[in-house]
This record gives structure tokens, C-alpha cells and sequence, in this order.
């Protein structure tokens, strides 16, 4: 069913809980039931990854990025389609089940020290530092011929996508200076890989490193142990780096937006040993800061010393990044204001009654599709007046006497507590450059009950929604010899718990969001966040 006019559902029911909800791992793929027909050219898998153990024994986890990692699998093969799953066999989960508890603490979850053991081996347990997680439940993506179920963390996780088995643990710190990774790198037409995390900068300050990972190597050595920092950009506060979940990169340049959403390193490393303590205990946000955006030059790696700024928001997707005329285009998913979002996420609020969803919803931050632009070439002379002449946009940059640029956004999207989110773009032909739509999932109070296409140049937006049917992040696969932008296909995982086949996956036209098939599965699916399509 889709709608020009996204009329706003209501979700009395709750349906939504279900998909916070521990699942069983599939010892081996289910076949499914097809309703249309399988496009002939998709051949591969579409892979996600999410929470799937949402407790262990009788402790729970608490916050949405707790949960320990499920890879789900769909095959598409002869026009038939099979799903799998299985938990990755991180050091998180396998001690976790080992145990029966909470062994490693998580975002929002802490773990208590062992009871079994006697005070003097907790107390020098406390010194041996913090064991940070590996529960890589956020993403997955290629690096040379491998792939790595990812998180946020500096340890990622090979697995073989064919059989879902989990390799080796992999830690960046081996490799690069670096304190964790995101797990929205960006990846070009060649294969390398291009990453930013926080790390250890000169002069014992903080700094935000982009590191480069080559694309296979012709010896088959390891392209991760070839990494290398290509270029690093200041922190505006000492000890407090940002968060940081993703950043732009067009043809020639980085951008990296530093919102004023700070993670206390001090609070960080002191609450741990000392209480119960997790991340999200960690992060503050600056009430002055504003938002900050960096500029780099790709090649060689080289940071361009201009001050950007706007007013403050969270960021956690960037849509698209690309130069036109002596600007960037910046287009991102934007949350206002400096509040962190991830406050909302606990599961306790994401699992209550519609009304009491609505409430929590009210009091936080209001999403909003931007787009910056931020001029390259700036001159001292020029204060005062607007620097931004490209013809399509609103957005404007204007140099204070202090040579600062305030940046000003053109609103792409904006509706009162519905969120685009986790956005995609047709990235194999148009990442870094012009481009016209972005589809997301369309999150209504933060429950995800639609899919949205937007039109980037004329706003035009286009919606995907059923009743009780909760969907996840739409991916976009082209059809091959596509002339047009749209021209392909959404991939989405829809929970449908009302169901008797309470999951399924769903495969839109890209174009006008119209159905084209959906190959039902009968057992429940939860929550998914990234992943990709492997052809």
C-alpha cells in the first residue's frame, strides 16, 4: 500500500514489542512463502544484523544496542528465497552463555563482577582494565574478500557469510591508533575501505583519526593489517571527543561533523572500576558547543583549518556528501538540539504502551532532514554576506568577524516526531556525487512503521506502510543496465507479529514504492539495523 500523503499511523496494539523480543537461532535456512514474483536478477544475500538475546538467564539487557549480535541471511536463488540466522560467537556472547550472566559489560547494560570469585580476585580484576565489548550487532561490510560484523567498539568480527559461522575476533588498536571504529565506513568503487574514530591525539589531547584500509590485495595478504591514518582532525574539547557514528566523504573531501553530544573520557575510565557503570553513563552533552563541521582534503590526507559552525544537533546517518562549484553538499539525518538521542532507546521506553511511547516521544529531540553547504573557497573580506551561490538551495554560510562560517540548513524533510532515518541512496552510482532520492525508514515516535523515499531536489516524498508491520532499513539494489537513478529495487525486513507468518522480507520498486514481492517466513524477526546486499 502506498500513499503520497503519509497519513500517521497509530500503533494501540503495540504490536512493536515483538520485535524487542529474544529469538532462537535456525539450525539450518527455512524456505519461505512467495507472494509476486523474485526479481531474476537478485542472486545473492541480503544480510542484517541486530539484537537476538535481549537476556541471559534472569538478568536482562537495558538499552537497544545491548542486545547480543543475530546475523539473519536472506538467499535469493531461482527465484526462491530461504532465510537463516545465527547468533555470532563473539567473546560478549559465548561467555555470556558460558556463564549464564551478563559477563561483559554493554551500552547501556553493566556487567556485575563474577560472584564466584573471592574480593581479592575481584579487586585485581579491576585493574586489569575494562574489557570492552565485541557484540558487533550494528552492521556488516566487505574488507578485501572478508566481512566483518561490526559495532562501535575497536573490535570487529570476521564471519563467512555463506554459512553464518563466526571467524576471528579483530582488534584495530593492532593496527592503528585508534579507540573504536564506526560502523558506517565508506567503501569505493575498488573496494578501499575508509573509517573514523576517536583516538589518542598530540600532546595527550583527543583527536578523530580517518583511516584508510586497502582494497585485495594481490599477495592475499590482509588488507586490515595494511591500514593506515590518511589524515587527523582536531577535538574541540581536550579530554570530551564526540560521538561519532558516521561522516561525509565526497570525490576530493571528508567532512566530519563533531556535534555537542561528548563522551567524558575521565568519567569513562573512573566509573568503570569504581560502580556499576556502562557508556551511556559516559556521555554529556555541551550546551554551548553548537555543531562544528571539519573539512578534509582526501588526497593527499590533509586537514583544512577553516572554522564551520550551526546551531547544535545529534547526527548519527549522513545521506549523501558531494562538491559542487567550490561547495559541499552535506545531507543528513539531523535530530535538534544537544540532547542525546540514544536517552530515548532504553527497551523499557521502546516497549511501552503506545500512549506512554507517545509521551516519551514529546519530550525529545525532533528529527529533520538537512542539507548544509559549506563553502570551500573563503575569504576574509567577505564577512557578513551569504558565501552559498549554488542556485538550488536555500542553505546559506556567512563569516562572522572572527572568521567563523555559520552554516545554515535547508530543510529536506521535517514532519513533528517522524523521523527519515537510516538512510541509503543508490551508493554504487551515486555516492559523492549530485544526486536526486534517498529512501529511509520512517520512524513514527521512534517505532519504525514505514518506508519513505524523498526527492532531494523538489521534496516530493513517497511512503510505504501497513498496519502493524514494523519494517527496518531499506536497501537498494539496481537493476542491472538501469538508466535512472531509481531505477531498482528496496530491500526491507518487515515484523508483521499479528501474522500467522509473523516475518517476511519485502521487496519494493524503488521507483514509486509499489510492491513487488514478499517471501513470508514462520517464525518472528527482530529488530535489524544495517547490513547489505552481497550479489
Amino acid at each position: 500500500m502506498k500513499k503520497k500523503k503519509n497519513k500517521v499511523f497509530e500503533h494501540p496494539a503495540a504490536g512493536y514489542k515483538k520485535i524487542f523480543e529474544t529469538c532462537e537461532e535456525l539450525s539450518e535456512p527455512l524456505p519461505t512463502t512467495i507472494t509476486g514474483r523474485i526479481p531474476s536478477f537478485l542472486k545473492g544475500s541480503l544480510l542484517r544484523l541486530g539484537p537476538g538475546l535481549f537476556e541471559v538467564g534472569d538478568e536482562p539487557f537495558y538499552h537497544l544496542f545491548d542486545g547480543q549480535a543475530l546475523m539473519h541471511k536472506f538467499d535469493f536463488k531461482n527465484g526462491q528465497v530461504t532465510y537463516y540466522r545465527k547468533f555470532v560467537r563473539t567473546d560478549a556472547y559465548v561467555r555470556a552463555i558460558t556463564e549464564k550472566r551478563v559477563v561483559i559489560t554493554e551500552f547501556g547494560t553493566f556487567a556485575y563482577p563474577d560472584p564466584c570469585k573471592n574480593i581479592f580476585s575481584r579487586f585485581f580484576s579491576y585493574f586489569k582494565g575494562v574489557e570492552v565489548t565485541d557484540n558487533c550487532l550494528v552492521n556488516v561490510y566487505p574488507v578485501g574478500e572478508d566481512y566483518y560484523a561490526v559495532t562501535e567498539t575497536n573490535y570487529i568480527t570476521k564471519v563467512n557469510t555463506d554459512t553464518l559461522e563466526t571467524l576471528k575476533k579483530v582488534d584495530m588498536c593492532n593496527y592503528v591508533n585508534i579507540n573504536g571504529v564506526t560502523a558506517h565506513p565508506h567503501i569505493e568503487r575498488d573496494g578501499t575501505v575508509f573509517n573514523i574514530g576517536n583516538c589518542m591525539g598530540k600532546g595527550a589531547t583527543l583527536a578523530y583519526n580517518i583511516v584508510r584500509t586497502p582494497p585485495t590485495q594481490k599477495d592475499k595478504s590482509d588488507p586490515i593489517e595494511k591500514s593506515k591514518v590518511v589524515v587527523q582532525i582536531p577535538s574541540a574539547e581536550r579530554f570530551k571527543p564526540s560521538y561519532v557514528h558516521s561522516f561525509g566523504m565526497s570525490d576530493n573531501h571528508f567532512v566530519f561533523v563533531e556535534t555537542p553530544v561528548k563522551i567524558n573520557l575521565l568519567k569513562f575510565l573512573s566509573a568503570w572500576s569504581i560502580r556499576g557503570s556502562n557508556y551511556m553513563d559516559c556521555f554529556e552533552s555541551n550546551e554551548s558547543q553548537g555543531t562544528l563541521f571539519h573539512l578534509a582534503r582526501k588526497d593527499p590526507g590533509e586537514y583544512i583549518d577553516h572554522k564551520y559552525k550551526g546551531a547544535p544537533i545529534g547526527m548519527f546517518h549522513h545521506i549523501n556528501t558531494y562538491e559542487d562549484g567550490g561547495f559541499i553538499v552535506v545531507d543528513l539525518c539531523a535530530w535538534k538540539g544537544f540532547e542525546f538521542v540514544y536517552n530515548y532507546l532504553w527497551l523499557a521506553n521502546l516497549r511501552a504502551n503506545w500512549d506512554e511511547v507517545k509521551k516519551a516521544a514529546m519530550m525529545a529531540p525532533q528529527p529533520e532532514v538537512r542539507r548544509y553547504v559549506i563553502p570551500l573557497d573563503v575569504h576574509k573580506e567577505e564577512q557578513g554576506k551569504n558565501l552559498v551561490s549554488l542556485p538550488y538551495t536555500t542553505a546559506t554560510a556567512v563569516m562572522h568577524a572572527d572568521g567563523m562560517i555559520w552554516l545554515e540548513p535547508e530543510v529536506l524533510f521535517s514532519g513533528p516526531r517522524q523521523a527519515f532515518e537510516f538512510p541509503q541512496i543508490n551508493y554504487a552510482r551515486y555516492a559523492g556525487k549530485n544526486y536526486t532520492y534517498t529512501y529511509g525508514l520512517g520512524l513514527n515516535h521512534f517505532i519504525p512503521d514505514r518506508i519513505c523515499k524523498l526527492n532531494v531536489k523538489t521534496k516530493e516524498t513517497w511512503v510505504w506502510q501497513e498496519p502493524d508491520s514494523y519494517p527496518s532499513e531499506p536497501l537498494f539494489v539496481q537493476t542491472p543496465d538501469a538508466i535512472d537513478e531509481d531505477d531498482g529495487v528496496l530491500l526491507t525486513i518487515v515484523a508483521a507479529p499479528g501474522s500467522q507468518r509473523p516475518g517476511y522480507l519485502l521487496i519494493l520498486n524503488a521507483k514509486d514504492l509499489s510492491e513487488v514481492a514478499r517471501a513470508e517466513v514462520e517464525c518472528s524477526i527482530p529488530v535489524t539495523f544495517h547490513g547489505m546486499y552481497k550479489p
